[in-house]
């Protein structure tokens, strides 16, 4: 398994809140949560090797 590289991210307090509320609704830490959605949306990209698209957005491409 590859090793995970820490970065600060500064963000507005509301997207926090609202990233929070999608975390707890999804039963997901908040970092997982906004790695989820970086995933996601370079998947929907092109920009994202397909090895790594979660199954959750291989289904979604196929349904576009």
């Amino acid at each position: 398994m590859m090793k995970r590289k820490s970065f600060p991210l500064r963000v507005h307090p509301d997207i926090l809140e609202a990233m929070q509320t999608w975390a707890n609704d999804d039963l997901r830490s908040i970092n997982a949560q906004i790695e989820f959605i970086l995933r996601e949306s370079l998947a929907r990209a092109g920009r994202l090797d397909q090895s790594l698209y979660s199954t959750s957005v291989q289904e979604k491409k196929r349904e576009d």
